[in-house]
Parts: structure tokens; C-alpha cells; sequence
């Protein structure tokens, strides 16, 4: 592994950097899900397919730069650096829905859909996660029944981030009666269509991005699905291709500047004592262990990158990564709240819209989000210890 750049890519480096410092939104992204932080978001998007800076690794041919990974890994890098806002109803279509599409859609559907996605006239959401299938992907029974040239569909999804206000969904259904992880099928679904029905899910830290979506005799063209009838469990497992892991590291870029930021606040702020905060032994050593941390995560991330390169397939590190991150983060908002105390709801940034408080209340996510913790220790256990199966 080398985690040294090339010349060529440390110019890189500073080209982003120059064009984020001219380009990045001086206000901050609208919270939650109203009209205004749809609309903050597309135009966003939009500035950067303008400048020549959307869809990094996605192929030229579909309107990309078809840059290397590592070019990727350095723009999330400066992007999380320049305090760049967080991409929001963007996410799925740009991160999910098209990587998914360039690996699998037909000439048709890369057509249509991902120059709308790049230049940020749509938003996508994702219909993948159930009631009562928890993290377990494939026990999902939103059904699909093939009519004639459309397919039929009843059910149920949650926890679908800005269904509320997205065009189209890449949604999973299950078409056959095998179990597991046969018989699914992955389709374009444009949330216009009679009989979907989107409730709004209120969250503690008062945001309503998640929703419930119900199916009622959804009627779906057959030319709709991506790859093939009963293969959308090979289609959903084919969105990391592009991707290869370099996303995470926005995030950890992210925890990064926050603990730097919390650090240098406590330089001057003064505890109970009287003295500033970061002369308090247990807080120091509190705030360094942190530091480490999300630098030891920082490197295993340039590892992981690293062997997905080379191999083209994402490992077992990243659950590693998924696990570590959580604890990491949820820890760091409550340092903060305790260091901060009440103003800890007026330490508002871009990243940390609602204070350190509303931080702490969206870190419960890590816990779950993409697959519980639990589930990431399961895979680390039988990946990387070799252990049975539960």
C-alpha cells in the first residue's frame, strides 16, 4: 500500500480545493425536508455538473470525469474540508441510483436518467428497507406480480429517506417464490404512479427525511426493471463498484473538523475550575483518544481503499470501519454536550445544523443505518475471525 500522491494528483488536489473555495455555498443548507432544502440541494448539484465537478468517478461516456478512485477519495476529502453542505436529496440518485444504473441499465435507461441526476433536475429515493426485515435485506416481501408487459406491486416500505420528495425510486421487490436472496428484482419506480401513498416519519432531533411509502396495485412497466427479472439481488450488490469505499471518508473528514473544532474551543473555554477545559487531564485525554481514533480510522479507510483497488471487490473492512464510526461519533457528541453544556445547542455549523445537540440525536443512526452494528460485528466475526455462523 502506498499513501503517498503523485504530483499529478496533488495538483488535482489543489484545483478542487481552489474550486470549492470560489463555488461552495456561503449559507447553510435549509434543515429537514421542505421544499427549500429540495431546491438548495438540485441547485447544488447543479453548480457542480456546471463546473465540471459531478459524478467524479462516473464514466465520461455518462457524463462523468472518469476519474481514478484515488482522485475521488481526494475530492470527498477536500470537499468535507471546505465545508461543503452535505449533498442531501441528491444522495440516492447520484451515490445509489446511478453507479446501480451505469453497472446494470440498459442504453435506454442510462439515457434517460442519469444526465437528470447529474445535473441535478431530480431527486431519488430508495425503497430497499420493511417493517419486520430489520437490517436483513433479503427477508424484504413487497411483492411484484408480472400483468401482461407491467408488474403488479403490493406492499410496504420504510425508512425511505426524501420519498416525500423524490421523482423516481430504485426499489426492490420480490418477484418469485424462492426465498432469500432469489427472486428479486430491482425496478424504476417514478413515485408519480397511482396507488403509492408517502408518509412522512417524524425524528427526535424534529427532521421528517424518512418515510413510509405503501404500494396499492402499482402498476410498473416490465421496461422498467434493471438487469433482469429475479436478478435484484445481484443489481443491488452491484452500486459499490464505482464507488469502492471512498465515500466514508467525507464522513470521516467530517468527525475530523469537528473534533478539531472542539479542541480548539476548548483551548479557551473555561471549566468549572477556572482554567481552560483542555487543562483538565481527563478532559485532554478524552479529546486526544478521540483525535487517535478517527486517525487510526482515517488510515484503515486509505487501506481499504487501497485493496479495493486492487482487487475490485470491498472487504470486510468496512463493516470494521461502520462499527468504529459509530461508537466514535456518539461518544464525541456527548463530550461535546458535556464540555458545552447549554450552548451546545447554539454550536451551529453547516454539518451541525441544531447544535452539537441535534448531532447527538442524528448519531443514533450509526447504530442502525445501513445495517445495524450488530450485524457488522456478525460479518467481522465470520470474515475476519473465521468464526461460525450464530
Amino acid at each position: 500500500m502506498d499513501l503517498s500522491f503523485t504530483q499529478g494528483e496533488l495538483a488535482f488536489r489543489d484545483e478542487v480545493r481552489t474550486w470549492l473555495h470560489e463555488n461552495v455555498p456561503r449559507e447553510p443548507r435549509p434543515h429537514g425536508d421542505r421544499p427549500d432544502s429540495r431546491e438548495f440541494d438540485l441547485a447544488w448539484q447543479k453548480a457542480q455538473h456546471d463546473g465540471g465537478w459531478a459524478g467524479i468517478s462516473w464514466p465520461a461516456e455518462f457524463g462523468g470525469r472518469g476519474l481514478s478512485t484515488i482522485q475521488q477519495l481526494i475530492w470527498y476529502e477536500e470537499y468535507a474540508m471546505a465545508d461543503a453542505p452535505w449533498i442531501g436529496a441528491c444522495f440516492v440518485g447520484v451515490n445509489h441510483g446511478g453507479p446501480t444504473l451505469i453497472a446494470r441499465a440498459s442504453d435506454e435507461q442510462k439515457a434517460f436518467h442519469l444526465p437528470k441526476i447529474l445535473k441535478g433536475e431530480v431527486v431519488w429515493c430508495q425503497g430497499f428497507s420493511e417493517p419486520g426485515a430489520g437490517s436483513d435485506l433479503a427477508a424484504i416481501r413487497t411483492r411484484g406480480v408480472v400483468d401482461g408487459d407491467e408488474l403488479v406491486v403490493n406492499g410496504q416500505k420504510i425508512w425511505t429517506s426524501f420519498a416525500n420528495m423524490a421523482e423516481y425510486q430504485e426499489l426492490l421487490i420480490r418477484t418469485g417464490d424462492e426465498q432469500r436472496h432469489k427472486g428479486l428484482t430491482w425496478v424504476i419506480c417514478d413515485m408519480r404512479t397511482p396507488g403509492i401513498t408517502v408518509r412522512p416519519i417524524s425524528t427526535m432531533d424534529r427532521g421528517a427525511e424518512f418515510c413510509e411509502v405503501f404500494y396499492d396495485d402499482v402498476r410498473i412497466p416490465l421496461t422498467n426493471v434493471v438487469g433482469q427479472v429475479g436478478d435484484g439481488w445481484s443489481v443491488a450488490m452491484s452500486t459499490l463498484t464505482l464507488e469502492r469505499g471512498t465515500g466514508f471518508m467525507a464522513d470521516i473528514m467530517h468527525a475530523t473538523r469537528s473534533i478539531d473544532e472542539l479542541i480548539d474551543e476548548c483551548r479557551t473555554r473555561r471549566g468549572p475550575d477556572g482554567r481552560p477545559v483542555l487543562k483538565d487531564d481527563e478532559y485532554a485525554r478524552r479529546l486526544a483518544a478521540a483525535k487517535a481514533e478517527i486517525t487510526v480510522l482515517r488510515s484503515i479507510t486509505y487501506r481499504s481503499i487501497s485493496r479495493n483497488i486492487r482487487t475490485g471487490m470491498p472487504g470486510p473492512e468496512g463493516s470494521m470501519l461502520r462499527l468504529q464510526y459509530g461508537d466514535l461519533v456518539m461518544g464525541l457528541s456527548r463530550l461535546a454536550i458535556e464540555i458545552l453544556g447549554p450552548d451546545a445547542l447554539e454550536y451551529i455549523d453547516r454539518f451541525r445544523v441544531g447544535g452539537w445537540t441535534g448531532n447527538w440525536l442524528r448519531t443514533f443512526a450509526a447504530g442502525f443505518g445501513g445495517g445495524t452494528l450488530e450485524i457488522q460485528r456478525n460479518i467481522i466475526g465470520e470474515r475476519v475471525l473465521g468464526l461460525p455462523r450464530g
